[in-house]
């Protein structure tokens, strides 16, 4: 007798759905992980696709490579005496533009394979200029001498894929040509976190240097996806991008001067000098590193810059922030129906408890694999829609009438209504669900306010 006054007491009911609240997180953790799973896929894709179309676009260059050779006496003393050696050590002297203008204009386009798709753009970057290696020659040392007839131009790339064709190559009004390869001008760039080395992207072409200044014209037609980047090596430098796409997502070292966007896309312009960054102007590659001045150590990736082609709601990313409220819309039915059994005087299993709960954990399947297919707001209204007719079929099961039951439909529109707006809302999503979860303590502080806990079902 006294096990079954327990076991019908208010006090047990509520331990009781504490404990399968804490159980709808083995669930919850479940979808999260069909989900995760789903994501990779779709960049697994993604990178599939670009692989073959030319990745993540990074453009550094063109600089000079000036071949050069540095002369050294060694004196040795042997049984013959003292005797002089001269050792030559060849090395590259590295020369960036004096000037630096680049523009690139782009044409987007969605790439699909199934249901997956990736932003890939094609289109034009024209990069103009002047190099002056005058300060650089100064700044060799007596031993050291330079081939400036042999100077070759090199422009690296991400991939070598990412060039489509030559538009226009001109140096000092004669005709670049161009052969694949970018001659040991290595760098690397980031993208989402992730590091790309590219050591094998590029063209270069035979660039004689005489005095004074060197002009440059060159327009490459390239591919790509996803993101844009630059590496800022002029003493001045001045890049303009646009393109057809209207949600870019401005990223890297430095922001743009000016831009604009619109619902047909964006341009956007930077401006920069050599002081705000920390690439030399000029430096020998091959040298001991104890020659000091030229094999100071600095990072071409940190100064990067550009655009990311950016998706204006990922679908994957929505629904992993939407299951994080999982719990909370597990605990609302079930404070639903602990509230209706109090007020109403009805008696709901556990078990119907447990089927409501997982009525709404359903909710989170049926949106992933909607939106899948679907616009996500249109997916999140079908998937709202079942679960909400689902729920208030089901409280008519268990109440009086129809009046009463469709108290638990509204109460569930309420409830995906507030987590719509939540997710759209990402600046205050913590705000939003804070303000949520404590009217929602505060409501049922109130309806509960005068209820005498210790009063079990046995004493009514």
């Amino acid at each position: 007798m006294e096990l079954r006054r327990l076991s019908e007491s208010r006090g047990f009911k509520v331990f009781l759905l504490a404990v399968l609240i804490l159980l709808f997180l083995i669930p919850t953790g479940m979808i999260k992980g069909i989900i995760w799973e789903r994501k990779e896929r779709s960049l697994e894709v993604e990178r599939d696709i670009m692989n073959s179309w030319g990745d993540e676009f990074v453009v550094q260059g063109p600089v000079l490579r000036i071949p050069g050779m540095e002369r050294e006496e060694v004196k040795t003393t042997t049984n013959r005496g003292e005797e002089v050696t001269v050792k030559e050590t060849p090395f590259y002297l590295w020369v960036v533009p004096e000037e630096l203008r680049g523009n690139t204009e782009l044409k987007t386009e969605v790439k699909k394979r199934g249901i997956f798709s990736v932003p890939l753009f094609s289109g034009t970057v024209h990069l103009s200029g002047s190099f002056n290696t005058a300060r650089a020659e100064k700044e060799l040392g007596p031993n050291q001498r330079v081939f400036l007839e042999k100077a070759e131009l090199v422009i690296a790339l991400s991939n070598q894929r990412s060039i489509r064709g030559l538009e226009k190559a001109d140096w000092n009004g004669t005709a670049l040509e161009f052969l694949p390869g970018n001659l040991g001008f290595n760098a690397a760039a980031e993208y989402d976190g992730r590091s790309f080395e590219y050591s094998s992207g590029g063209i270069y072409a035979a660039a004689p240097l005489g005095a004074g200044s060197h002009n440059f014209d060159i327009s490459l037609l390239v591919q790509g996806g996803k993101s844009v980047r630059m590496i800022p090596l002029g003493e001045n430098s001045l890049f303009e991008v646009s393109a057809d796409w209207p949600s870019p997502s401005f990223r890297g070292a430095y922001l743009p001067v000016s831009h604009t966007i619109t619902g047909k896309g964006f341009s956007a312009r930077w401006e920069l000098s050599h002081l705000s960054r920390n690439i030399p102007l000029a430096w020998i590659g091959g040298l001991p590193e104890s020659k000091e001045g030229w094999n100071k150590s600095f990072s071409m990736s940190s100064n990067s810059f550009g655009v990311d082609f950016f998706k204006a709601l990922d679908h994957y990313d929505v629904n992993t922030r939407a299951v994080k409220y999982a719990l909370l819309f597990i605990i609302i039915p079930f404070l639903s129906f602990f509230l209706f059994e109090i007020f109403l005087r009805r008696d709901i299993h556990p078990v119907q408890y447990l089927l409501a709960g997982l009525g709404n954990a359903v909710f989170y399947l049926l949106l992933l694999s909607f939106s899948e297919h679907l616009p996500f707001a249109l997916a999140y209204l079908v998937s709202a829609a079942a679960v909400i007719v689902m729920m208030s079929l089901y409280s008519r099961s268990l109440l009086d009438s129809w009046k009463k039951s469709w108290i638990m439909g509204f109460i569930m529109i309420l409830c995906y209504s507030f987590l719509y707006f939540t997710l759209q809302s990402e600046d205050w999503a913590l705000l939003i669900g804070s303000i949520g979860a404590f009217s929602i303590v505060a409501l049922v502080m109130f309806l509960t306010r005068t209820l005498d806990w210790k009063v079990d079902k046995t004493s009514r």
